[in-house]
Protein backbone atom coordinates (compact mmCIF):
# COMPACT_ATOMS: atom_id res chain seq x y z
CA UNK A 1 0.00 0.00 0.00
CA UNK A 2 1.06 3.33 -1.20
CA UNK A 3 1.87 6.02 1.29
CA UNK A 4 -0.29 8.66 0.51
CA UNK A 5 2.65 11.45 1.16
CA UNK A 6 5.03 9.61 -0.40
CA UNK A 7 4.96 11.83 -3.48
CA UNK A 8 5.19 14.79 -1.44
CA UNK A 9 7.60 13.55 0.52
CA UNK A 10 9.38 12.56 -3.12
CA UNK A 11 9.23 16.13 -4.48
CA UNK A 12 10.39 17.77 -0.88
CA UNK A 13 13.63 15.25 -1.21
CA UNK A 14 14.20 15.77 -4.86
CA UNK A 15 13.94 19.67 -4.91
CA UNK A 16 10.66 19.63 -7.25
CA UNK A 17 8.19 22.62 -7.36
CA UNK A 18 4.83 20.77 -6.80
CA UNK A 19 2.87 20.48 -10.14
CA UNK A 20 0.07 23.42 -9.21
CA UNK A 21 3.36 25.55 -9.05
CA UNK A 22 4.58 24.78 -12.54
CA UNK A 23 5.08 27.68 -14.62
CA UNK A 24 2.27 26.53 -16.58
CA UNK A 25 -0.42 26.69 -14.40
CA UNK A 26 0.70 29.69 -12.53
CA UNK A 27 0.30 31.34 -15.74
CA UNK A 28 -3.42 30.36 -16.07
CA UNK A 29 -3.93 31.69 -12.36
CA UNK A 30 -2.58 34.84 -13.06
CA UNK A 31 -4.16 35.40 -16.37
CA UNK A 32 -7.58 34.25 -14.12
CA UNK A 33 -6.37 37.01 -11.74
CA UNK A 34 -6.25 39.58 -13.80
CA UNK A 35 -9.55 39.02 -15.78
CA UNK A 36 -11.38 39.16 -12.26
CA UNK A 37 -9.66 42.18 -11.58
CA UNK A 38 -11.14 44.05 -14.61
CA UNK A 39 -14.35 43.22 -14.64
CA UNK A 40 -14.70 44.97 -11.11
CA UNK A 41 -13.14 47.50 -12.71
CA UNK A 42 -15.39 47.70 -15.57
CA UNK A 43 -18.17 46.94 -13.30
CA UNK A 44 -17.22 50.64 -10.84
CA UNK A 45 -16.64 52.37 -14.25
CA UNK A 46 -20.26 51.43 -15.99
CA UNK A 47 -21.78 52.15 -12.45
CA UNK A 48 -20.01 56.12 -12.32
CA UNK A 49 -21.46 56.45 -15.64
CA UNK A 50 -24.95 55.32 -14.98
CA UNK A 51 -25.30 57.17 -11.78
CA UNK A 52 -23.96 60.78 -13.48
CA UNK A 53 -26.13 60.39 -16.58
CA UNK A 54 -29.54 59.85 -14.01
CA UNK A 55 -28.33 62.72 -11.72
CA UNK A 56 -27.74 65.06 -14.54
CA UNK A 57 -31.39 66.71 -15.66
CA UNK A 58 -29.61 68.54 -19.18
CA UNK A 59 -28.05 65.42 -19.96
CA UNK A 60 -30.41 63.50 -19.99
CA UNK A 61 -33.33 65.43 -21.45
CA UNK A 62 -31.48 66.05 -23.94
CA UNK A 63 -30.88 62.27 -24.79
CA UNK A 64 -34.40 61.84 -24.17
CA UNK A 65 -35.14 64.82 -26.89
CA UNK A 66 -32.66 63.10 -29.18
CA UNK A 67 -34.52 59.80 -29.26
CA UNK A 68 -38.05 61.56 -29.50
CA UNK A 69 -37.17 63.58 -32.86
CA UNK A 70 -35.46 60.35 -34.25
CA UNK A 71 -38.84 58.69 -33.90
CA UNK A 72 -41.45 60.95 -34.34
CA UNK A 73 -44.67 59.62 -34.67
CA UNK A 74 -46.73 60.98 -37.55
CA UNK A 75 -49.19 63.31 -36.88
CA UNK A 76 -52.01 60.91 -37.17
CA UNK A 77 -51.02 58.45 -35.10
CA UNK A 78 -50.01 60.41 -32.12
CA UNK A 79 -50.86 58.65 -28.83
CA UNK A 80 -53.82 59.95 -26.65
CA UNK A 81 -53.68 62.89 -24.86
CA UNK A 82 -53.48 62.70 -20.95
CA UNK A 83 -55.10 65.75 -19.50
CA UNK A 84 -53.71 66.67 -16.15
CA UNK A 85 -54.90 69.26 -13.72
CA UNK A 86 -54.53 72.65 -14.63
CA UNK A 87 -52.25 73.32 -11.98
CA UNK A 88 -49.84 69.90 -12.54
CA UNK A 89 -49.78 70.88 -16.53
CA UNK A 90 -46.34 72.48 -17.82
CA UNK A 91 -46.44 76.16 -18.12
CA UNK A 92 -44.29 78.27 -21.04
CA UNK A 93 -41.47 78.59 -18.39
CA UNK A 94 -41.85 75.35 -17.39
CA UNK A 95 -40.93 74.07 -20.92
CA UNK A 96 -38.45 76.67 -21.63
CA UNK A 97 -36.45 75.62 -18.48
CA UNK A 98 -35.54 72.46 -20.17
CA UNK A 99 -34.55 73.98 -23.87
CA UNK A 100 -31.69 74.20 -24.87
CA UNK A 101 -30.27 77.24 -24.50
CA UNK A 102 -31.22 80.20 -26.86
CA UNK A 103 -29.21 80.77 -29.93
CA UNK A 104 -27.22 84.42 -29.72
CA UNK A 105 -29.31 85.92 -32.49
CA UNK A 106 -32.34 85.14 -30.49
CA UNK A 107 -31.10 86.24 -27.40
CA UNK A 108 -29.65 89.14 -28.88
CA UNK A 109 -33.06 90.17 -30.71
CA UNK A 110 -35.22 90.13 -27.22
CA UNK A 111 -32.25 92.13 -25.86
CA UNK A 112 -32.35 95.14 -28.07
CA UNK A 113 -36.39 95.22 -27.39
CA UNK A 114 -35.48 95.43 -23.99
CA UNK A 115 -32.83 98.40 -24.49
CA UNK A 116 -35.34 100.68 -26.62
CA UNK A 117 -38.33 99.83 -24.88
CA UNK A 118 -36.16 101.86 -21.89
CA UNK A 119 -35.57 104.38 -24.39
CA UNK A 120 -37.33 107.67 -22.84
CA UNK A 121 -36.81 109.60 -26.07
CA UNK A 122 -39.12 106.57 -28.06
CA UNK A 123 -41.45 105.56 -25.19
CA UNK A 124 -44.09 107.57 -27.75
CA UNK A 125 -43.24 105.20 -30.85
CA UNK A 126 -42.66 102.01 -28.94
CA UNK A 127 -45.13 102.12 -25.97
CA UNK A 128 -48.63 101.03 -26.74
CA UNK A 129 -51.73 99.92 -23.95
CA UNK A 130 -52.82 95.92 -24.42
CA UNK A 131 -56.00 96.96 -25.56
CA UNK A 132 -58.49 94.68 -27.49
CA UNK A 133 -57.69 95.93 -31.04
CA UNK A 134 -53.76 94.13 -29.81
CA UNK A 135 -55.81 91.15 -28.29
CA UNK A 136 -57.43 90.58 -31.05
CA UNK A 137 -54.24 90.27 -33.01
CA UNK A 138 -53.06 87.33 -30.79
CA UNK A 139 -53.94 83.93 -31.91
CA UNK A 140 -54.32 80.59 -29.20
CA UNK A 141 -53.71 77.55 -29.15
CA UNK A 142 -54.41 76.52 -26.28
CA UNK A 143 -53.72 72.54 -26.98
CA UNK A 144 -49.96 73.59 -26.98
CA UNK A 145 -49.79 76.41 -25.37
CA UNK A 146 -48.81 79.23 -27.69
CA UNK A 147 -49.40 82.79 -28.31
CA UNK A 148 -49.42 83.88 -32.17
CA UNK A 149 -49.28 87.94 -32.84
CA UNK A 150 -50.56 88.33 -36.32
CA UNK A 151 -48.62 91.25 -38.51
CA UNK A 152 -49.92 91.05 -42.11
CA UNK A 153 -48.00 91.15 -45.25
CA UNK A 154 -45.37 89.42 -42.90
CA UNK A 155 -46.00 85.57 -44.20
CA UNK A 156 -48.89 85.57 -41.90
CA UNK A 157 -50.77 83.21 -43.80
CA UNK A 158 -48.49 80.53 -43.40
CA UNK A 159 -48.41 80.41 -39.53
CA UNK A 160 -52.26 80.72 -39.67
CA UNK A 161 -52.19 77.77 -41.33
CA UNK A 162 -49.44 76.01 -38.30
CA UNK A 163 -51.80 76.59 -35.92
CA UNK A 164 -55.11 75.57 -37.44
CA UNK A 165 -53.25 72.40 -37.84
CA UNK A 166 -52.09 72.17 -34.33
CA UNK A 167 -55.88 73.06 -32.99
CA UNK A 168 -56.54 70.03 -35.13
CA UNK A 169 -59.05 71.80 -37.16
CA UNK A 170 -57.51 70.18 -40.44
CA UNK A 171 -54.81 66.87 -40.02
CA UNK A 172 -52.23 68.97 -42.56
CA UNK A 173 -51.11 72.14 -44.04
CA UNK A 174 -52.31 70.95 -47.59
CA UNK A 175 -55.92 70.31 -46.61
CA UNK A 176 -56.66 73.67 -45.62
CA UNK A 177 -58.53 75.06 -48.30
CA UNK A 178 -57.18 79.02 -48.47
CA UNK A 179 -60.36 80.78 -48.09
CA UNK A 180 -60.72 79.23 -44.56
CA UNK A 181 -57.60 80.76 -43.70
CA UNK A 182 -58.24 84.49 -43.40
CA UNK A 183 -62.41 83.15 -41.82
CA UNK A 184 -62.46 83.67 -38.24
CA UNK A 185 -65.75 81.66 -38.01
CA UNK A 186 -64.47 78.74 -39.44
CA UNK A 187 -60.74 78.47 -38.73
CA UNK A 188 -60.75 77.32 -35.61
CA UNK A 189 -58.35 79.51 -33.98
CA UNK A 190 -59.62 81.68 -31.22
CA UNK A 191 -58.32 85.07 -29.95
CA UNK A 192 -57.08 86.38 -27.12
CA UNK A 193 -59.84 88.91 -26.42
CA UNK A 194 -62.03 86.33 -26.55
CA UNK A 195 -60.75 85.38 -23.27
CA UNK A 196 -61.86 86.99 -19.81
CA UNK A 197 -59.34 89.17 -17.94
CA UNK A 198 -57.74 86.61 -15.64
CA UNK A 199 -57.34 84.06 -18.42
CA UNK A 200 -55.56 86.61 -20.84
CA UNK A 201 -52.92 87.36 -17.74
CA UNK A 202 -52.59 83.47 -17.65
CA UNK A 203 -51.69 82.77 -20.86
CA UNK A 204 -49.72 85.92 -21.45
CA UNK A 205 -47.27 84.59 -18.67
CA UNK A 206 -46.83 81.11 -19.47
CA UNK A 207 -47.52 80.79 -23.08
CA UNK A 208 -44.81 80.40 -25.38
CA UNK A 209 -45.28 83.66 -27.60
CA UNK A 210 -43.68 85.16 -30.99
CA UNK A 211 -44.39 87.12 -33.93
CA UNK A 212 -42.53 87.58 -37.43
CA UNK A 213 -41.33 90.95 -38.66
CA UNK A 214 -39.80 92.68 -41.53
CA UNK A 215 -38.30 95.83 -42.92
CA UNK A 216 -40.78 98.40 -41.92
CA UNK A 217 -41.15 100.26 -45.32
CA UNK A 218 -40.76 97.11 -47.39
CA UNK A 219 -43.99 95.66 -45.59
CA UNK A 220 -45.78 98.77 -46.34
CA UNK A 221 -45.05 98.07 -50.21
CA UNK A 222 -46.33 94.86 -49.90
CA UNK A 223 -49.26 95.98 -48.23
CA UNK A 224 -49.92 98.66 -50.92
CA UNK A 225 -49.75 96.12 -53.73
CA UNK A 226 -51.76 93.52 -51.45
CA UNK A 227 -54.53 95.66 -50.95
CA UNK A 228 -54.50 98.89 -53.96
CA UNK A 229 -53.14 97.07 -56.52
CA UNK A 230 -53.77 93.43 -57.35
CA UNK A 231 -56.16 92.79 -54.22
CA UNK A 232 -56.29 88.91 -54.67
CA UNK A 233 -58.74 88.61 -52.24
CA UNK A 234 -61.51 90.05 -53.91
CA UNK A 235 -61.68 92.82 -50.75
CA UNK A 236 -63.41 95.52 -52.99
CA UNK A 237 -63.83 97.81 -50.26
CA UNK A 238 -59.85 99.06 -49.83
CA UNK A 239 -59.91 100.57 -53.66
CA UNK A 240 -63.83 101.59 -53.40
CA UNK A 241 -64.28 102.92 -49.58
CA UNK A 242 -60.76 102.82 -48.31
CA UNK A 243 -58.48 104.47 -50.98
CA UNK A 244 -60.80 107.26 -52.02
CA UNK A 245 -60.79 108.33 -48.62
CA UNK A 246 -57.05 108.61 -48.77
CA UNK A 247 -57.04 110.49 -52.10
CA UNK A 248 -59.18 113.13 -51.13
CA UNK A 249 -57.56 113.98 -48.08
CA UNK A 250 -53.97 113.71 -49.22
CA UNK A 251 -54.09 113.83 -53.06
CA UNK A 252 -52.17 117.33 -54.11
CA UNK A 253 -52.92 117.55 -57.60
CA UNK A 254 -56.79 117.63 -57.70
CA UNK A 255 -57.23 116.63 -61.29
CA UNK A 256 -55.61 113.85 -61.02
CA UNK A 257 -58.03 110.69 -62.18
CA UNK A 258 -55.69 107.67 -61.50
CA UNK A 259 -56.62 105.32 -58.58
CA UNK A 260 -54.45 105.77 -55.24
CA UNK A 261 -50.73 105.92 -55.55
CA UNK A 262 -48.00 105.03 -53.84
CA UNK A 263 -47.31 108.38 -52.98
CA UNK A 264 -50.83 109.37 -51.69
CA UNK A 265 -50.31 105.94 -49.16
CA UNK A 266 -47.00 107.62 -47.69
CA UNK A 267 -48.53 110.78 -47.19
CA UNK A 268 -51.57 109.06 -45.17
CA UNK A 269 -49.40 107.14 -43.06
CA UNK A 270 -46.90 109.65 -42.18
CA UNK A 271 -49.61 112.28 -41.20
CA UNK A 272 -49.39 112.84 -37.22
CA UNK A 273 -53.08 113.32 -37.49
CA UNK A 274 -53.63 109.96 -39.65
CA UNK A 275 -55.97 108.27 -36.63
CA UNK A 276 -59.40 110.39 -36.97
CA UNK A 277 -58.50 108.40 -40.80
CA UNK A 278 -57.95 105.66 -38.87
CA UNK A 279 -61.02 105.33 -37.13
CA UNK A 280 -63.34 105.66 -40.30
CA UNK A 281 -60.67 102.19 -41.45
CA UNK A 282 -61.62 100.33 -38.73
CA UNK A 283 -59.88 97.13 -38.40
CA UNK A 284 -58.81 97.22 -41.85
CA UNK A 285 -55.51 99.42 -40.59
CA UNK A 286 -54.39 96.31 -39.51
CA UNK A 287 -52.30 95.91 -42.78
CA UNK A 288 -49.79 99.13 -43.07
CA UNK A 289 -49.73 100.20 -38.51
CA UNK A 290 -46.64 99.79 -36.81
CA UNK A 291 -45.69 96.22 -35.20
CA UNK A 292 -45.84 97.99 -31.94
CA UNK A 293 -49.53 99.14 -32.29
CA UNK A 294 -50.55 95.22 -33.08
CA UNK A 295 -48.53 93.61 -30.94
CA UNK A 296 -47.11 96.15 -27.48
CA UNK A 297 -43.49 94.39 -27.96
CA UNK A 298 -42.66 96.71 -24.57
CA UNK A 299 -45.55 95.53 -22.43
CA UNK A 300 -45.92 91.95 -23.55
CA UNK A 301 -42.64 89.65 -23.43
CA UNK A 302 -42.37 87.65 -26.01
CA UNK A 303 -40.53 84.33 -26.45
CA UNK A 304 -39.24 84.77 -29.92
CA UNK A 305 -39.18 87.32 -32.56
CA UNK A 306 -38.53 85.93 -35.48
CA UNK A 307 -37.65 88.26 -39.03
CA UNK A 308 -38.88 87.54 -42.93
CA UNK A 309 -35.66 88.44 -44.01
CA UNK A 310 -33.97 84.68 -42.17
CA UNK A 311 -37.22 83.16 -42.11
CA UNK A 312 -35.46 79.97 -43.95
CA UNK A 313 -33.82 79.53 -40.11
CA UNK A 314 -36.38 81.32 -38.08
CA UNK A 315 -39.59 79.32 -38.73
CA UNK A 316 -37.86 75.90 -38.12
CA UNK A 317 -36.05 77.50 -34.94
CA UNK A 318 -39.56 78.82 -33.43
CA UNK A 319 -41.01 75.35 -34.20
CA UNK A 320 -38.42 73.18 -32.22
CA UNK A 321 -38.66 76.35 -29.08
CA UNK A 322 -42.19 75.86 -28.78
CA UNK A 323 -42.09 72.09 -28.99
CA UNK A 324 -43.91 71.33 -32.06
CA UNK A 325 -41.05 70.31 -34.80
CA UNK A 326 -42.49 66.81 -34.27
CA UNK A 327 -45.67 67.71 -34.89
CA UNK A 328 -46.19 70.26 -37.60
CA UNK A 329 -43.91 72.13 -40.56
CA UNK A 330 -43.62 75.60 -41.91
CA UNK A 331 -44.89 75.31 -45.72
CA UNK A 332 -41.48 75.43 -48.23
CA UNK A 333 -40.38 78.78 -48.45
CA UNK A 334 -40.06 79.97 -51.93
CA UNK A 335 -36.08 80.62 -52.76
CA UNK A 336 -35.46 84.34 -53.11
CA UNK A 337 -38.91 85.91 -51.73
CA UNK A 338 -37.66 86.92 -48.21
CA UNK A 339 -34.80 88.63 -48.94
CA UNK A 340 -34.91 92.38 -48.79
CA UNK A 341 -35.20 94.15 -51.92
CA UNK A 342 -33.04 97.48 -51.86
CA UNK A 343 -33.57 98.05 -55.41
CA UNK A 344 -38.10 98.04 -55.02
CA UNK A 345 -37.71 100.43 -52.25
CA UNK A 346 -35.79 102.70 -54.14
CA UNK A 347 -38.33 102.14 -56.96
CA UNK A 348 -41.39 103.14 -54.85
CA UNK A 349 -40.36 105.78 -53.47
CA UNK A 350 -39.24 107.34 -56.26
CA UNK A 351 -40.58 110.69 -56.49
CA UNK A 352 -41.55 110.87 -53.14
CA UNK A 353 -40.75 114.16 -51.73
CA UNK A 354 -37.70 113.73 -48.88
CA UNK A 355 -39.75 115.60 -46.25
CA UNK A 356 -42.88 113.26 -46.90
CA UNK A 357 -40.27 109.93 -46.46
CA UNK A 358 -39.23 111.49 -43.48
CA UNK A 359 -42.67 112.16 -42.21
CA UNK A 360 -42.89 108.26 -42.40
CA UNK A 361 -39.90 107.71 -41.16
CA UNK A 362 -40.90 109.38 -37.55
CA UNK A 363 -43.94 107.21 -37.84
CA UNK A 364 -42.00 103.98 -38.34
CA UNK A 365 -38.95 104.92 -36.25
CA UNK A 366 -39.91 102.55 -33.12
CA UNK A 367 -40.32 99.42 -35.41
CA UNK A 368 -36.77 100.47 -37.45
CA UNK A 369 -35.52 100.77 -33.84
CA UNK A 370 -37.07 97.87 -31.79
CA UNK A 371 -35.96 95.02 -34.20
CA UNK A 372 -32.60 96.41 -35.66
CA UNK A 373 -33.36 97.18 -38.71
CA UNK A 374 -31.34 99.91 -40.44
CA UNK A 375 -32.18 103.64 -41.20
CA UNK A 376 -32.71 104.05 -44.48
CA UNK A 377 -30.21 107.13 -45.42
CA UNK A 378 -30.34 106.36 -49.29
CA UNK A 379 -33.97 107.42 -49.13
CA UNK A 380 -34.08 110.37 -46.45
CA UNK A 381 -30.91 112.46 -47.67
Amino acid sequence: MKNPHSHSSTQALTGRAPEWLTPDTMHHQWLLLAACFWVVFMFMVASKFLTLTFKDPEVYSAEQELLFLATKPELGNLPEEKHLPEDLKPTGDMLSASQPAQPLVYSERLELIRSVCQDDALKNLSHTAVSKFVLDRIFVCDKHKLLFCQTPKVGNTQWKKVLIVLNGAFPSIEEIPENIVHDHEKNGLPRLSSFSDAEVQRRLKTYFKFFIVRDPFERLISAFKDKFVHNPRFEPWYRHEIAPGIIRKYRRNRTETRGIQFEDFVRYLGDPNHRWLDLQFGDHIIHWVTYVELCAPCEIKYSVIGHHETLEEDAPYILQAAGIDHLVSYPTIPPGITVYNKSKVEHYFLGISKRDIRRLYARFEGDFKLFGYQKPEFLLN
